[in-house]
């Protein structure tokens, strides 16, 4: 199937319209996020929701008629594996919510271990089609990741600007992936606008979070597949709950935007209310939200969960109005509610890094504050795999035993530990 028609740009703060050129990335007027305009008449000429899941591409790409990119090619490659994750619903988090239906989505089976492999497959793509040598991003580590392994498998340059303090695993990933990977000494937002920098001034393309508006055609990708594997085969009575953790903001920007996309298409019937969980210590948004504007006043980010830890979030208006205008809300939770999170996660078989966990612990705080109900259908998304941050996970469990290699030791261990 061919690509959908990409119209153009629409600014998300002053509405203006731009025409499709390959480097715009913000609003001249305002520097406002920019929207991809589709053109849905033809779409809905071209294509009904049957024909795409007839399909047999187990993968992202499977929405290429719904995507304003070419098909970037890659068989055979990590590229053409990205999306279409696997969607759980274990009756251990089932009996512990009281959820009859509840699914978790679980980003950590992407080539890379993220759901910003999705964003970073289409902003490749991107970059292919307009003859972009170099792509450069900012990251703590998954967006980065993310486009080294896209890069990589078809054999594209990749820069990627990192904050020392980073987690080891995944720097190691950047490097083994054959990224050209400079540590910044500073913060994600130190890299973020240096990374702007360097991309105006070398000709490289940029694919940073909240700044390149193809980041959200890649994330828009989880909504299209939740809509295929939650709302098309469940009849529903009420409207679905998605929880997913906020950093940026550009991921429940991108999935609002694919609910939208449905919706404009005529597919999809009742918008699921998007549920956004940020830290406490890293809570911009969520301040946002709570105060009843769109201005998003940075913070002093501080939060175990380094994949959402953000002073600044570069998408932060666009994650206000995903939870505003779909019914949704903003929930702030703790680090060690975070931890617990990782571990009641882990005993039901999904292993999460910070930031997956997050949503999941921002849903048990929605059940105590009575805004989730038992009758309510709810989709939990992990973006990342426990893999990430093992410092983080060793956290959330006791420590195991040490013992002599002896059946006594064993029996006296299990005597006060019994399995």
């Amino acid at each position: 199937m061919t690509r959908a028609t990409f119209q153009g740009y629409r600014c998300s703060l002053c509405g203006a319209d731009f025409a499709p050129q390959d480097w715009l990335y913000t609003c001249p007027h305002d520097g406002g996020n920019l929207d991809i305009v589709l053109d849905y008449s033809a779409i809905r000429q071209q294509v009904s929701p049957r024909q795409i899941a007839a399909q047999a591409d187990p993968s992202l790409w499977r929405y290429l008629p719904l995507l304003p990119v070419n098909d970037p090619n890659g068989w055979g490659t990590p590229l053409r594996t990205a999306g279409w994750t696997p969607l759980y619903s274990p009756p251990a988090l089932q009996a512990e919510t009281g959820l009859p239906a509840l699914w978790v989505k679980d980003e950590g089976k992407n080539p890379t271990a993220s759901f910003k492999d999705r964003a970073s497959a289409v902003v490749v793509a991107r970059a292919r089609q307009m003859g972009a040598e170099v792509v450069v991003t900012a990251s703590t580590g998954n967006a980065g990741a993310a486009l080294a392994g896209m890069a990589a498998a078809v054999g594209h340059r990749a820069v990627i600007f990192a904050p020392r303090t980073a987690p080891p695993a995944k720097i190691a990933q950047l490097l083994v992936f054959g990224a050209q990977v400079i540590l910044v000494d500073g913060n994600y937002d130190h890299a973020f606008d240096l990374t702007v920098q360097a991309a105006q001034e070398f000709g490289w393309y940029c694919r940073n979070t909240g700044y390149n508006p193809f980041t959200v055609e890649g994330k828009k990708t989880a909504a299209l597949e939740i809509f295929e594997q939650v709302i098309l085969p469940n009849r529903l009575k009420r409207p679905l709950c998605v929880f997913v953790s906020v950093g940026d903001g550009n991921i429940i920007s991108g999935i609002h935007k694919g609910f939208k996309d449905l919706q404009e298409l005529g597919w999809l019937d009742t918008m699921p209310r998007l549920f956004g969980v940020q830290s406490t210590g890293s809570a911009a948004v969520a301040n946002a939200y709570f105060a009843g504007t769109e201005e998003i006043i940075p913070v002093q980010a501080s939060t175990l969960a380094d994949s959402i830890s953000v002073d600044l979030p570069r998408d932060g208006v666009r994650a206000v109005r995903a939870a505003r205008q779909t019914g949704g809300a903003y929930i702030l939770v703790s680090d060690d509610a975070i931890l617990q999170a990782i571990a009641a996660l882990g005993k039901a078989g999904i292993f999460a890094e910070p930031a997956g966990a997050t949503a999941y612990a921002g849903l048990l705080e929605a059940l105590k504050n009575g805004q989730i109900y038992p009758d309510d259908p709810v989709v939990v998304i992990n973006t990342g795999s426990g893999l990430k941050d093992v410092r983080s996970a060793m956290r959330a469990v006791p420590e195991a035993p040490i013992i002599e290699p002896s059946l006594d030791a064993l029996k006296r261990l299990l005597s006060q530990n019994p399995v």
